[in-house]
């Protein structure tokens, strides 16, 4: 009889639950906040009430941000691999302050990381400077953060991003124009690529943490490059009771991505999504490029891009747009703006404006959502 899994809801996680995983004593599982339906999708994909695949340890549920969810299969040793690079490239152990969801790996791993230096993390409660104030005194401080956050946080609060001594952003492309900044103002920032398949981040400011090995395949290229696979370590060995689906995204030893990227002297520059490229005119447009100049102009506070189908064009860049405080975005405007940055394929064909772009439990835009609310013009 194979071991079964400790599925605990994300409001009830406790540091044992985390170190009984990393033990390889308690398989752990974690249900994601929010409704029911998420939930139960959630369960639905682990199958708790199934034996585990040998090997496992850790359970975490994938966004789905380019479909279903899925269960990804860790072990203790991939999670001690990662956390043990990671520290080693940062500059060694320190206090850990949580501020990403626990059913998440990006916020499972901050646990690990801070239980692995033999450290308690702090929980973000109240502002983040009130968060900050909390952490030991006399000892390195880290975090990690999506880039909302990190956006947000400059706005807001730059003296508490200032007294870490890493922030490990990722989860989702970074603005080249945010990093300027945060560096620009002394905050430390380490840019992180990984998935919930590779047990979080392992590719640090384009760099492969040690023991992780990058490939660009070859095949069909997307916006920049070609399919970015990743090996090593710290990587998963499945999917839960999905033996097919294993099969096609783990080979010899490594995974593929499905991002598009491009590999040189040894620096990893990641391009976006194969899944998510906009083909218009026959050209390929990377939304997050699209993402990432919307965000540059002064009326745009958030931006989501994503393709629809068009007569003309084969697809066209469509835009759900957040509006700075006190602005109305046009389409006009918007749309010579990203023409004269990132030539006329990328230039917006459609313009929504919303109050808020929803995220999945990561922390990671949701895309299909935005596509789904937002009616064709």
């Amino acid at each position: 009889m194979g071991k079964r899994l400790n599925l605990v809801p994300a409001a009830e996680l406790s540091d044992d639950d985390v170190r009984a995983a990393l033990d390889g004593e308690r398989p752990l599982a974690v249900l994601p906040a929010g409704p029911p339906a998420v939930v139960d999708a959630a369960r639905a994909v682990l199958r708790s009430d199934e034996p585990l695949e040998p090997g496992t340890d850790l359970v975490v549920v994938t966004s789905g941000s380019t479909g279903g969810g899925r269960g990804v299969l860790l072990s203790a040793d991939a999670l001690r691999a990662s956390g043990s690079a990671t520290l080693d490239r940062i500059g060694g152990p320190g206090s850990w302050l949580l501020a990403l969801p626990v059913s998440a790996i990006a916020g499972l791993q901050v646990i690990c990381r801070a239980l692995l230096a033999g450290r308690t993390p702090t929980r973000l409660t109240g502002t983040l400077t009130e968060a900050v104030a909390r952490m030991p005194d006399g000892d390195r401080r880290y975090t990690s953060m999506v880039p909302t956050q990190l956006r947000r946080w400059l706005d807001t609060e730059p003296d508490a991003l200032r007294a870490f001594d890493a922030i490990l952003v990722g989860g989702a492309a970074t603005d080249p124009a945010v990093l300027d900044r945060a560096r620009a103002e002394g905050v430390a920032v380490v840019t992180t690529y990984g998935m919930t398949e590779t047990a979080g981040g392992c590719v640090y400011d384009g760099r492969p943490l040690d023991g992780v090995r990058v490939q660009i395949a070859d095949g069909p290229a997307g916006p920049g490059g070609g399919g970015v696979e990743l090996a090593g370590p710290t990587l998963a060995h499945g999917y839960r009771g999905d033996p097919e689906g294993t099969a096609a995204a783990f080979a010899d030893g490594w995974f593929r991505t499905r991002d598009a990227g491009t590999l040189e002297d040894g620096r990893l520059t990641v391009h976006g999504r194969l899944d998510d490229v906009v083909i218009s005119g026959g050209v390929n447009v990377a939304p997050a490029a699209v993402e990432a100049v919307l965000r540059e102009h002064p009326a745009v506070a958030d931006a989501v891009v994503f393709g629809r189908t068009d007569p003309e064009w084969g697809q066209r860049v469509v835009a759900a747009v957040v509006p700075a405080t006190g602005s109305t975005p046009e389409l006009t405007e918007l749309r010579a703006w990203t023409a004269d940055r990132l030539g006329a394929a990328a230039a917006l064909r459609e313009l929504h404006l919303v109050e808020a772009v929803p995220t999945l439990h990561t922390g990671k835009p949701d895309r299909r959502a935005v596509a789904a609310r937002t009616p064709e013009v």
